[in-house]
C-alpha cells in the first residue's frame, strides 16, 4: 500500500501512462472563481443557443465538492484522437474526433480502470469519472493542471502536443500534489479568428457557440438559418477549421488507440456516396461512432444544406 501524497501522485500518473492517456495534471478541488462571471455572462448572452443544458447546474459547473462529497482533487487526463490518415479531398467532411468509435465509452472504460487501480493500491477512495457528459469544465480543470492553456478559439492548448485530444476527470477525495498552470502562448496569432468560416470566435479567447459550425451541424434540431448558406466549407458534422490552422498542431502524432481507427470506408466516402446514404450504410461506418449524435436524418439534412 502506497501511504503519502507523492507516491499517491506518481502512481496515478503512472497508471495514467499505462491507459494511454497523453498526459495526466491534477488541481486542488475547489470554486472556480475566475470561470464564474464569464460562464454567468456566456450565458445571459445566449452564446449556447438551443443548448439548454448549459444553464443547468451552474453551481456545480464551478465546484466540483458538490459533485463529489469531500472533493479534494481534480485529476485531469488528455487522450489524443489525431488520426494517422484523414477524408480524401472535395469531400463532405466531419470532426477527426469522431472518426473512431464514441470517445464517451472509451474513456469512461479508461477512467473506470483508473478509479479501480487508485482503490485496489491506495485503499478506500471515493470518486467519480467525468467525461463530457456531466457539469464539469473541464478545460478549466486541464489548463489549472498545468496540461496547457485555453487558446483563442477557446480550445485547449498543449506546446507538446497540439489540441486534438479529448479532456476527462477523475474528481477524488484523495490529498495530492498539485500541479501549477502554465503560460499562455498565443500571442499576437490570429490563424483561428481569421479562418473561422462562420465568425463564430467574436473576440479572443470568445466563441459565440450558436454560430459555431459544430453547434448548426449537431446541437441544433431546427432547420440551419438560410444566412449560413455557403459558409459550412463542407464540413457536415463538426468542425476542425481553428484546430487545423492552429500553428501548435504541427506537433500533433497520431494516436495508438485502435478504437479510434475509422472505419475502413469512411476515409474514401465522396460527396456523391454521402449524398446517397442509405440508413443501412449509416447504422454499418457509423455503429459506435459520435455521428450517430446527429441521427440519420440529421446527418441527411446537413448534406442537403451543404448541397445547395
Amino acid at each position: 500500500m502506497l501511504n503519502d501524497r507523492q507516491e499517491y501522485t506518481g502512481y496515478i500518473k503512472s497508471e495514467a501512462k499505462r491507459l494511454g492517456f497523453l498526459s495526466c495534471g491534477i488541481a486542488r478541488a475547489g470554486f472556480l472563481e475566475e470561470e464564474a462571471p464569464r460562464l454567468e455572462k456566456w450565458l445571459n448572452e445566449n452564446r449556447h443557443g438551443q443548448m439548454q443544458y448549459m444553464e443547468n447546474h451552474f453551481d456545480k459547473r464551478l465546484d466540483p465538492t458538490k459533485l463529489v462529497d469531500g472533493a479534494k482533487s481534480v485529476i485531469s487526463l488528455l487522450l489524443n484522437y489525431y488520426p494517422e490518415q484523414t477524408q480524401q479531398e472535395g469531400t463532405y467532411k466531419i470532426s477527426k474526433y469522431a472518426y473512431g468509435q464514441d470517445y464517451h465509452f472509451v474513456i469512461k472504460d479508461k477512467l473506470k480502470e483508473l478509479l479501480h487501480s487508485i482503490r485496489s493500491t491506495i485503499g478506500e477512495v471515493g470518486g467519480r469519472a467525468f467525461v463530457d457528459s456531466a457539469p464539469v469544465l473541464d478545460k478549466a480543470w486541464a489548463a489549472r493542471s498545468g496540461l496547457g492553456w485555453i487558446g483563442k478559439n477557446s480550445n485547449l492548448l498543449s506546446k507538446q502536443a497540439g489540441s486534438f485530444f479529448f479532456i476527462a476527470e477523475l474528481i477524488v477525495d484523495l490529498e495530492l500534489e498539485y500541479d501549477s498552470p502554465t503560460t499562455d502562448h498565443c500571442g499576437s496569432c490570429t490563424a483561428c479568428i481569421d479562418a473561422c468560416p462562420t465568425q463564430a470566435i467574436i473576440a479572443p479567447y470568445e466563441v459565440d457557440g450558436s454560430k459555431c459550425i459544430s453547434y448548426f451541424t449537431i446541437e441544433l434540431k431546427d432547420n440551419i438559418p438560410a444566412e449560413m448558406k455557403g459558409r459550412f466549407d463542407d464540413w457536415a458534422f463538426g468542425c476542425d477549421v481553428c484546430q487545423d490552422v492552429c500553428p501548435w498542431n504541427r506537433f500533433s502524432k497520431p494516436h495508438r488507440e485502435p478504437l479510434f481507427n475509422p472505419h475502413p470506408d469512411l476515409l474514401s466516402l465522396t460527396k456523391k456516396d454521402w449524398e446517397e446514404i442509405t440508413e443501412e450504410t449509416f447504422r454499418a461506418v457509423f455503429k459506435n461512432s459520435a455521428v450517430k449524435r446527429a441521427k440519420f436524418d440529421g446527418l441527411k439534412r446537413n448534406i442537403a444544406f451543404l448541397k445547395q
